[in-house]
């Protein structure tokens, strides 16, 4: 099943290809007014517009994407391909795995839809060139991502579970 939509937001216009090849994704609703609504969050508050491709899959998908991008033989929560193509605003693909998010939100007491909102906004991140190997780094990229989750009414992700 895929879908795309186009929003315009107050600052940004982003469009959104969506491919919902797990049905368990439903979860979260109607998962693309909510991928759209997570992304447009984060286009707006970086200023940035284009065209993201985004893939709720399942935890055998990611594996496979994960083994054949990354040499990395296993599931993963989320993968962020940037665009690498000639065509005018395309930021890039975003592949999220069900298993894997849901076991995260479980494991840390959160909400599902609240961990695949983070995980959405920190993989549009790494599209934009967010990187978190250096602490530094690191510092920068979580405080755009809780400035944007907290624009959407999600928990500091960082917080120390009590």
């Amino acid at each position: 099943m895929t879908h795309s939509a186009t929003t315009a937001s107050e600052k940004t216009m982003l469009r959104l290809d969506l491919t919902m090849a797990e049905p368990r994704w439903s979860a979260l609703g109607d998962a693309e007014a909510f991928a759209l609504r997570v992304l447009t969050a984060a286009a707006d508050i970086e200023g940035t517009e284009g065209e993201v491709s985004v893939l709720l899959a399942d935890d055998a998908a990611l594996r496979a994407l994960n083994r054949d991008w990354r040499g990395k033989d296993r599931p993963t929560n989320v993968l962020s391909f940037p665009s690498v193509m000639a065509r005018q605003g395309f930021l890039g693909d975003l592949a999220l795995a069900f298993e894997t998010v849901e076991a995260e939100a479980t494991a840390q007491s959160k909400p599902f839809s609240a961990h695949a909102a983070h995980l959405m906004v920190h993989g549009f991140l790494h599209l934009l060139g967010y990187e978190h190997d250096l602490p530094a780094d690191a510092d920068r990229m979580e405080r755009q991502e809780r400035l944007i989750l907290a624009r959407l009414g999600v928990a500091d992700p960082y917080l120390e579970q009590a």
